[in-house]
Protein backbone atom coordinates (compact mmCIF):
# COMPACT_ATOMS: atom_id res chain seq x y z
CA UNK A 1 0.00 0.00 0.00
CA UNK A 2 1.37 3.42 -0.92
CA UNK A 3 1.54 5.43 2.26
CA UNK A 4 1.45 8.77 0.47
CA UNK A 5 -0.57 9.41 -2.70
CA UNK A 6 1.28 10.06 -5.94
CA UNK A 7 0.18 13.69 -6.10
CA UNK A 8 1.98 14.42 -2.84
CA UNK A 9 5.68 15.30 -2.95
CA UNK A 10 6.79 14.09 0.48
CA UNK A 11 8.46 10.89 -0.72
CA UNK A 12 10.15 12.76 -3.54
CA UNK A 13 11.62 15.22 -1.07
CA UNK A 14 12.69 12.48 1.35
CA UNK A 15 14.51 10.61 -1.41
CA UNK A 16 16.19 13.84 -2.53
CA UNK A 17 17.30 14.56 1.02
CA UNK A 18 18.62 11.01 1.48
CA UNK A 19 20.66 11.36 -1.71
CA UNK A 20 22.17 14.63 -0.46
CA UNK A 21 23.12 12.88 2.79
CA UNK A 22 24.76 10.07 0.82
CA UNK A 23 26.70 12.56 -1.32
CA UNK A 24 27.88 14.52 1.73
CA UNK A 25 28.98 11.36 3.52
CA UNK A 26 30.94 10.27 0.46
CA UNK A 27 32.69 13.65 0.25
CA UNK A 28 33.57 13.42 3.95
CA UNK A 29 34.92 9.89 3.67
CA UNK A 30 36.97 10.60 0.56
CA UNK A 31 38.49 13.74 2.09
CA UNK A 32 39.32 11.92 5.34
CA UNK A 33 41.09 9.22 3.33
CA UNK A 34 43.03 11.75 1.23
CA UNK A 35 44.09 13.79 4.24
CA UNK A 36 44.01 17.40 5.47
CA UNK A 37 44.74 18.92 2.05
CA UNK A 38 41.39 17.66 0.76
CA UNK A 39 39.29 18.69 3.75
CA UNK A 40 38.87 22.41 3.04
CA UNK A 41 37.44 21.73 -0.41
CA UNK A 42 35.23 19.05 1.13
CA UNK A 43 34.00 21.53 3.74
CA UNK A 44 32.82 23.89 0.98
CA UNK A 45 31.14 21.09 -0.97
CA UNK A 46 29.37 19.74 2.10
CA UNK A 47 28.18 23.24 3.08
CA UNK A 48 26.55 23.55 -0.33
CA UNK A 49 24.86 20.17 0.05
CA UNK A 50 23.68 21.14 3.53
CA UNK A 51 22.16 24.34 2.14
CA UNK A 52 20.28 22.34 -0.49
CA UNK A 53 19.11 20.03 2.28
CA UNK A 54 17.80 22.98 4.27
CA UNK A 55 15.79 24.06 1.24
CA UNK A 56 14.26 20.59 0.92
CA UNK A 57 13.37 20.42 4.61
CA UNK A 58 11.78 23.87 4.38
CA UNK A 59 9.72 22.66 1.43
CA UNK A 60 8.63 19.56 3.36
CA UNK A 61 7.48 21.62 6.34
CA UNK A 62 5.78 24.20 4.11
CA UNK A 63 3.89 21.50 2.24
CA UNK A 64 3.01 19.81 5.52
CA UNK A 65 1.45 23.03 6.81
CA UNK A 66 -0.51 23.47 3.58
CA UNK A 67 -1.86 19.91 3.42
CA UNK A 68 -5.19 19.50 5.20
CA UNK A 69 -5.21 15.69 5.23
CA UNK A 70 -1.95 13.75 5.23
CA UNK A 71 -1.92 9.96 4.72
CA UNK A 72 0.93 9.76 7.25
CA UNK A 73 0.65 11.30 10.68
CA UNK A 74 1.99 14.86 10.36
CA UNK A 75 4.27 14.28 13.36
CA UNK A 76 5.88 11.33 11.53
CA UNK A 77 6.58 13.46 8.47
CA UNK A 78 7.99 16.20 10.69
CA UNK A 79 10.09 13.68 12.62
CA UNK A 80 11.60 12.17 9.48
CA UNK A 81 12.41 15.59 8.07
CA UNK A 82 13.94 16.87 11.30
CA UNK A 83 16.10 13.80 11.86
CA UNK A 84 17.36 13.84 8.26
CA UNK A 85 18.26 17.50 8.69
CA UNK A 86 20.25 16.52 11.80
CA UNK A 87 22.30 14.01 9.78
CA UNK A 88 23.43 16.60 7.23
CA UNK A 89 24.17 19.07 10.02
CA UNK A 90 26.25 16.43 11.78
CA UNK A 91 28.33 15.77 8.67
CA UNK A 92 28.88 19.51 8.18
CA UNK A 93 29.82 20.03 11.83
CA UNK A 94 32.29 17.15 11.66
CA UNK A 95 34.13 18.32 8.56
CA UNK A 96 34.18 21.89 9.88
CA UNK A 97 36.00 20.76 13.03
CA UNK A 98 38.43 18.60 11.09
CA UNK A 99 39.40 21.73 9.15
CA UNK A 100 39.25 24.24 12.00
CA UNK A 101 41.26 22.08 14.39
CA UNK A 102 43.89 21.29 11.73
CA UNK A 103 43.96 17.55 12.46
CA UNK A 104 47.03 16.21 10.67
CA UNK A 105 47.40 13.38 10.05
CA UNK A 106 43.80 12.12 10.18
CA UNK A 107 43.77 9.19 12.65
CA UNK A 108 42.78 5.86 11.16
CA UNK A 109 39.90 5.52 13.62
CA UNK A 110 38.41 8.80 12.39
CA UNK A 111 38.60 7.54 8.82
CA UNK A 112 36.87 4.33 9.91
CA UNK A 113 34.00 6.28 11.51
CA UNK A 114 33.65 8.37 8.35
CA UNK A 115 33.28 5.10 6.43
CA UNK A 116 30.60 3.98 8.87
CA UNK A 117 28.74 7.26 8.37
CA UNK A 118 28.84 6.70 4.62
CA UNK A 119 27.50 3.17 5.14
CA UNK A 120 24.63 4.52 7.23
CA UNK A 121 23.88 7.18 4.62
CA UNK A 122 23.76 4.63 1.80
CA UNK A 123 21.34 2.53 3.84
CA UNK A 124 19.15 5.59 4.40
CA UNK A 125 19.11 6.25 0.67
CA UNK A 126 18.11 2.65 -0.03
CA UNK A 127 15.46 2.74 2.70
CA UNK A 128 13.72 5.83 1.31
CA UNK A 129 13.95 4.54 -2.24
CA UNK A 130 12.36 1.30 -1.03
CA UNK A 131 9.60 3.23 0.75
CA UNK A 132 8.91 5.20 -2.42
CA UNK A 133 8.80 2.00 -4.47
CA UNK A 134 6.57 0.19 -1.93
CA UNK A 135 9.33 -2.32 -1.17
CA UNK A 136 10.50 -3.71 2.20
CA UNK A 137 12.92 -1.46 4.05
CA UNK A 138 13.26 -2.99 7.50
CA UNK A 139 16.57 -4.69 6.67
CA UNK A 140 18.08 -1.31 5.78
CA UNK A 141 16.99 0.10 9.14
CA UNK A 142 18.46 -2.89 10.98
CA UNK A 143 21.77 -2.42 9.14
CA UNK A 144 21.87 1.24 10.20
CA UNK A 145 21.41 0.13 13.81
CA UNK A 146 24.29 -2.34 13.40
CA UNK A 147 26.54 0.30 11.85
CA UNK A 148 25.75 2.79 14.62
CA UNK A 149 26.82 0.16 17.16
CA UNK A 150 30.05 -0.35 15.21
CA UNK A 151 30.73 3.40 15.34
CA UNK A 152 30.18 3.38 19.10
CA UNK A 153 32.82 0.70 19.58
CA UNK A 154 35.34 2.45 17.30
CA UNK A 155 34.89 5.79 19.04
CA UNK A 156 35.07 4.38 22.56
CA UNK A 157 38.30 2.56 21.77
CA UNK A 158 39.77 5.58 20.01
CA UNK A 159 39.00 7.94 22.91
CA UNK A 160 40.40 5.47 25.43
CA UNK A 161 43.56 5.27 23.32
CA UNK A 162 43.73 9.07 23.20
CA UNK A 163 43.70 9.38 26.97
CA UNK A 164 46.33 6.66 27.19
CA UNK A 165 48.77 7.99 24.58
CA UNK A 166 48.12 11.65 23.72
CA UNK A 167 50.38 13.95 25.75
CA UNK A 168 49.16 17.26 24.34
CA UNK A 169 45.94 18.21 26.20
CA UNK A 170 44.80 20.56 23.43
CA UNK A 171 45.18 17.87 20.79
CA UNK A 172 43.34 15.43 23.04
CA UNK A 173 40.41 17.81 23.50
CA UNK A 174 40.17 18.59 19.77
CA UNK A 175 40.31 14.97 18.67
CA UNK A 176 37.85 13.85 21.34
CA UNK A 177 35.35 16.47 20.20
CA UNK A 178 35.63 15.39 16.58
CA UNK A 179 35.09 11.76 17.51
CA UNK A 180 32.00 12.76 19.46
CA UNK A 181 30.57 14.73 16.52
CA UNK A 182 31.23 11.83 14.14
CA UNK A 183 29.60 9.37 16.53
CA UNK A 184 26.67 11.74 17.04
CA UNK A 185 26.13 11.75 13.28
CA UNK A 186 25.67 7.98 13.30
CA UNK A 187 23.19 8.46 16.17
CA UNK A 188 21.24 10.85 13.95
CA UNK A 189 21.18 8.21 11.21
CA UNK A 190 19.78 5.74 13.73
CA UNK A 191 17.13 8.29 14.70
CA UNK A 192 15.96 8.37 11.08
CA UNK A 193 15.91 4.57 10.96
CA UNK A 194 13.87 4.45 14.17
CA UNK A 195 11.41 7.01 12.76
CA UNK A 196 11.08 4.92 9.59
CA UNK A 197 10.39 1.80 11.64
CA UNK A 198 7.72 3.71 13.53
CA UNK A 199 6.07 4.57 10.21
CA UNK A 200 6.19 0.91 9.18
CA UNK A 201 4.52 -0.18 12.41
CA UNK A 202 1.78 2.45 12.13
CA UNK A 203 1.04 1.82 8.47
CA UNK A 204 1.90 -1.85 8.05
Amino acid sequence: MRLLPREEKFFHYFVEQARLIAQASQVLRQAAEKGPSALREAEVAIARLEQKGDEIIHEIFTRLNQTFITPLDPEDIHSLGSHMDDVLDGIEDSVHRLVAYKIDPIPQAMIEVCRVIEGCALMLEKAFEALNAEKPLLDHCIEINRLEDTADHIVRAAIADLFDKEKDPFSLIKQKEIYEFLEMTTDYCEDVADALQNVIVKNG
